[in-house]
């Protein structure tokens, strides 16, 4: 259509930053609120990000004032389900990559827009944000994963009462219970999350990779056998050609080389 960027018309916008794959909801007139095109295109990057070596850490974020307000209630009335089959809501919630995924937050990030920052790894914000899980209010459950990643995130009883009351935490609350990983100005969020992105890419893939799978793994493991379950998954790394490369650069003094081997 003439006088229309269609890649602005987009519902999700995929831009790429060397190693960094920035996924930007681009539904600004209705505060990024997510529908099926929204979901399927989120899942869609996502599967890039996995399965591309030349993708190392994915942003995801909103276009405007807004993270994300949830899901389109619209396209709800109108028969139209956000989740997709395995992904959950937003393509993601059910099924988050392999890789680092991290969260810029401006404005609002409620109600399904709040899972979705809780379904990424870290959570950048700016000082004027907020979080919030307004379900009950609405004689709804917050049930893309609010409830379950919330009470891992903070304390179980701090998010119980916002999860019972439905108000919403500011994002330097949000910051203080460790929710948030930084807090920058408004409209800092994107530009911070880049430099959070940079510092990880900085380093080996596979370790990368394997620490992120540690971490969430072992929130479950029984404490007996720990360190048992750990073992084969540290030696994978220790194992690398990367893990040498990394030795060898320490010595000689230089940046290493990595190649995901």
């Amino acid at each position: 259509m003439a006088g229309i960027d269609m890649a602005d018309a987009a519902p999700v916008r995929i831009e790429e930053q060397g190693a960094i794959l920035i996924i930007t909801i681009n539904r600004p007139q209705q505060r990024n609120a997510v529908n099926r095109a929204v979901s399927l295109a989120i899942a869609e990057a996502l599967d890039s990000l996995d399965s591309r070596e030349d993708l190392r850490v994915g942003i995801l974020t909103g276009e405007g004032s807004s993270f994300c307000s949830g899901m389109d209630l619209r396209a709800f009335v109108d028969g139209e389900r956000p989740e997709l089959e395995g992904r959950g809501f937003g393509g993601l919630a059910e099924a988050p990559p392999k890789k680092p995924l991290i969260a810029a937050v401006e404005g609002y990030a409620l109600a399904g827009g709040c899972e979705l920052a809780l379904a990424c790894d870290m959570i950048v914000a700016a000082e004027d944000a907020w979080f919030g899980l307004p379900e009950v209010c609405r004689g709804l459950v917050a049930g893309s994963g609010g409830l379950l990643r919330l009470p891992k995130r903070i304390p179980a009883a701090i998010a119980l009462e916002y999860a019972l009351t439905g108000q919403r935490m500011d994002a330097k609350t949000a910051h203080g219970w460790g929710l948030v990983n930084r807090l920058t100005p408004s409209g800092g969020a994107l530009a911070e999350a880049l430099k959070l992105a940079t510092q990880i890419t900085a380093n080996a893939p596979l370790a990368v990779a394997m620490s992120k799978q540690i971490i969430n793994e072992a929130v479950d493991w029984p404490e007996e056998g720990i360190w048992e379950r750990q073992r084969p998954m540290i030696e994978s790394v220790l194992g690398s050609q990367d893990a040498q490369e990394g030795a060898r650069a320490f010595a000689e003094k230089r940046d290493p080389v990595w190649r995901g081997v």
